[in-house]
C-alpha cells in the first residue's frame, strides 16, 4: 500500500480504476478501531512527552506505514498498548491509527475528514494519493477474493502460488489487452504488493506468498463482489468484441 500509502477505494473509469491510497474500507465489525474525532488533544503549553517504547514504535509507523503482528510481534503490542497516546500525536499531523488486534494489523492513514489545503493552498495530506494500474488493481481484486474463499473454510495463514494468481487473473485478461499471463508484468506487480505488505514471501520459495490480512483493510467483501462483477462484464464485452473482428477478418 507505505512511505504510506495504502489503497481505498477503486473507482471505475471506464477500463482504468484510480486507488486512493490515503483512506482505506474499515470494518468496525471485524475489530477495527478507527481514529476518533474526540480523542483529547496535549494540553496547552504542556508538550506530551511519549515513553520511550511509544516514541519508537511512532518513528516505525511513520516510515513503514504499518504493523503486523506476525513479523513484528513486539511493536505490534507496543502500538495497542499505546495507542491512545499515539493517536493524539497523529491527529496532529491530519493522520489516524487504525488497528484490527483481530488480525493483528496496524497502520496510519490520513484522517478521515482532513483539509485538503491550508491559507497558502499547499496540501496538508503527509500521505498522498496513488493511482494504481488496472493490472495491479485487477491482482488486488484476485488476491482479495482468494483470501475471503480460504479464510471462510477456516484457514489463518493464507497461502497463494503464481500459478493461482495466473489463473485467477484469465478472466480479465482481455482488458489488459493480452490473451495470455504474462509472467514478467506478474512479477513487477507482485513487487509492488510486497512493498505494500499485501504479501509476504513464503520463506524458501520464490514463487509462493503469504497475503497479508492487511487485503480486508484494502477492499471490503461487499466492495469486491461488485468490482469483480463490473470486470468480468467488461472483460466479457471485450473478448466479445474481438471474437467479432476476428470472424470479420477470416470471412475477408
Amino acid at each position: 500500500m507505505h512511505e504510506k500509502d495504502f489503497f481505498d477505494d477503486l473507482i471505475k473509469a471506464q477500463s482504468t480504476v484510480k486507488v486512493e491510497a490515503d483512506q482505506l474500507n474499515v470494518d468496525e465489525d471485524n475489530g477495527v478501531e478507527p481514529a476518533s474525532a474526540d480523542a483529547p488533544s496535549p494540553v496547552d503549553d504542556q508538550p506530551a512527552c511519549l515513553p520511550h517504547e511509544a516514541r519508537r514504535v511512532l518513528v516505525y509507523l511513520l516510515r513503514q506505514g504499518s504493523a503486523l503482528a506476525r513479523q513484528k510481534s513486539e511493536i505490534f503490542e507496543q502500538i495497542c498498548r499505546y495507542q491512545d497516546a499515539l493517536r493524539n500525536h497523529l491527529e496532529n499531523m491530519y493522520l489516524r491509527l487504525v488497528i484490527d488486534e483481530r488480525y493483528g494489523v496496524a497502520f496510519i492513514a490520513n484522517a478521515q475528514n482532513p483539509e485538503d489545503e491550508d491559507d497558502d493552498g499547499e496540501s496538508v495530506r503527509l500521505i498522498s494519493r496513488r493511482t494504481l494500474t488496472l493490472y495491479d488493481t485487477l491482482l488486488v481484486l484476485v488476491l482479495r477474493k482468494y483470501f475471503q474463499d480460504r479464510e471462510s473454510q477456516g484457514e489463518h495463514k493464507i497461502i497463494i502460488d503464481i500459478e493461482t494468481m495466473e489463473a485467477g487473473l484469465s478472466p480479465f485478461l482481455p482488458l489488459t489487452n493480452s490473451t495470455r499471463s504474462d509472467r514478467k508484468q506478474l512479477v513487477t506487480s507482485l513487487k509492488r504488493m510486497i512493498e505494500k505488505r499485501i504479501l509476504v514471501v513464503v520463506r524458501g520459495s520464490e514463487e509462493r506468498f503469504e497475503i497479508s490480512p492487511l487485503i480486508r483493510h484494502v477492499v471490503s467483501a461487499e466492495f469486491l463482489q461488485h468490482m469483480l462483477n463490473e470486470y468480468r462484464r467488461l472483460a466479457d464485452e471485450q473478448s466479445g468484441g474481438e471474437q467479432i473482428r476476428d470472424d470479420q477478418q477470416d470471412d475477408d
